[in-house]
């Protein structure tokens, strides 16, 4: 509880910097730099999973989800449009990193991020709770990165 009351109150004294020290380890990180890192992460994790649900499926899917060979060949095709939907997730994100107007990439990291909190909760109540953690944590600190960021929080 001592390391997160000193991180809360360095980000507090840092924040109008732009800069943060993490729990105490003596280095600064510029908070929009370890935002851009946490969001391409996830980003990279959507990827992921977009293969996964859209070329490995039929392979892979009995050995990451609890399921038969057998259902994962019957749910291959709404595996595949849930693939699409979290390649949607993907483009939001890597717009975000990459647009050169400010204002656009805040509003695509911000929405990207939030569609994964969302979507991650829901399957960690709905699916597994390991989404939760694989998923919404990420996101999670993703988002408050980019707040901190832009100097809200």
């Amino acid at each position: 509880m001592k390391i997160l009351r000193r991180f809360v109150t360095e980000t507090q004294d840092f924040r109008a910097f732009g800069v943060v020290r993490l729990l105490g380890a003596g280095r600064m990180l510029n908070v929009k730099t370890v935002a851009e890192v946490l969001i391409g992460l996830v980003a990279l994790e959507h990827v992921y999973i977009v293969l996964l649900e859209m070329v490995l499926w039929k392979k892979r899917a009995h050995k990451v989800f609890p399921i038969t060979r057998e259902f994962a060949e019957q749910a291959a095709a709404m595996a595949s449009n849930q693939g699409l939907y979290n390649g949607f997730l993907v483009a939001a994100l890597l717009l975000g990193l990459f647009l050169p107007s400010p204002e656009l990439s805040h509003a695509f990291k911000l929405y990207g991020l939030i569609c994964v909190v969302v979507a991650g909760l829901w399957g960690g109540l709905t699916v597994n709770k390991r989404i939760f953690f694989i998923q919404t944590i990420p996101a999670g600190l993703a988002l408050a990165a980019l707040a901190l960021a832009r100097g809200g929080g």
